[in-house]
């Protein structure tokens, strides 16, 4: 089994039948054919039914297909890496709220400045709902607010984030958890990892005892929390992007306030894009001064 023969395969998957991927791939049927039973003899299983004119993929030939779709892209994306092809197509890259408001805009508009022949395609969500996109490939890259604990994920640190806890200016100040007692918590929902960081500072497993109103945009919440709704934890830098927002910060111990994010990809499987941006931080954190 090679490359070259998992690229058949496909393509007489995608084109439903042999003569479509022939032509696509500018052979002759008989040539596509006989890739496709070469390809059954060497794996020892029969990949399609045939009926008549037509194929359908076997047991075997739909788990092959999802290999064949990782091996093919980590081909071209071996070949793009070791030949210094610059980077193109797609990238699709996953960030949590905070990181996307505060530190992505500069980052995004460098990299797309440098490689306009890539399509960027950001999509936002929590921690959790991040990591599982990447782990089912609906994303190249994320960042998120922890390290991930999947072992098939590998990672790079980037950003110093400080959590505070945020409240109306008239509370009382907030040392420990004692002084939040009968204050509403508004957080993102489940899966948010500064969520979990709250959770911790409470002394709790869970939000469930306490009065959580759950929003999913962080100038909702700090609005709410203007409002005098209840009370936030969030990113420090998120809340410097918005200087005329009047609330009062309160700091947590540097055990929970003190988080790192990382950059996430699936291990083995660097593309070109994500290649291209982990080497823009690089050069980005040489360029300051120390």
């Amino acid at each position: 089994m090679d490359v070259a023969d998992l690229r058949v395969f496909k393509s007489v998957v995608d084109e439903g039948g042999v003569i479509r991927a022939a032509s696509k791939l500018h052979r002759v049927p008989s040539s596509v054919t006989m890739r496709i039973k070469q390809l059954e003899s060497s794996m020892g299983v029969k990949l399609f039914h045939r009926d008549r004119q037509r194929l359908h993929l076997s047991p075997a030939g739909e788990l092959l297909l999802d290999y064949a779709q990782r091996l093919i892209q980590l081909s071209d994306e071996a070949r793009e890496v070791v030949s210094g092809t610059a980077p193109r197509g797609v990238l699709r890259l996953g960030a949590l709220e905070s990181t996307t408001a505060s530190r992505l805009p500069p980052i995004l508009a460098g990299f797309h400045s440098r490689y306009p022949d890539v399509r960027l395609e950001l999509t936002t969500g929590t921690n959790d709902a991040l990591v599982s996109q990447l782990v089912e490939r609906k994303l190249d890259a994320a960042f998120i607010a922890e390290p991930p604990t999947v072992r098939t994920l590998d990672h790079v640190a980037l950003f110093a984030e400080r959590l505070i806890l945020i409240s109306s200016p008239d509370h009382r100040l907030i040392k420990h958890a004692r002084d939040v007692e009968g204050t509403s918590l508004i957080a993102f929902p489940e899966g948010c990892a500064y969520r979990r960081v709250l959770q911790r500072w409470l002394g709790s497993d869970s939000l469930a005892p306490f009065r959580v109103i759950e929003l999913s945009s962080y100038h909702a919440i700090v609005a709410c929390v203007t409002a005098g709704t209840g009370i936030a934890l969030l990113p420090e830098a998120v809340l410097d992007t918005m200087p005329h927002v009047k609330v009062a910060r309160h700091a947590i111990p540097n055990a929970q306030a003190k988080i790192t994010t990382p950059l996430v990809w699936r291990r083995g499987e660097m593309s070109a894009s994500v290649l291209a941006l982990r080497a823009l931080f690089a050069s980005s954190s040489r360029s300051k001064p120390s």
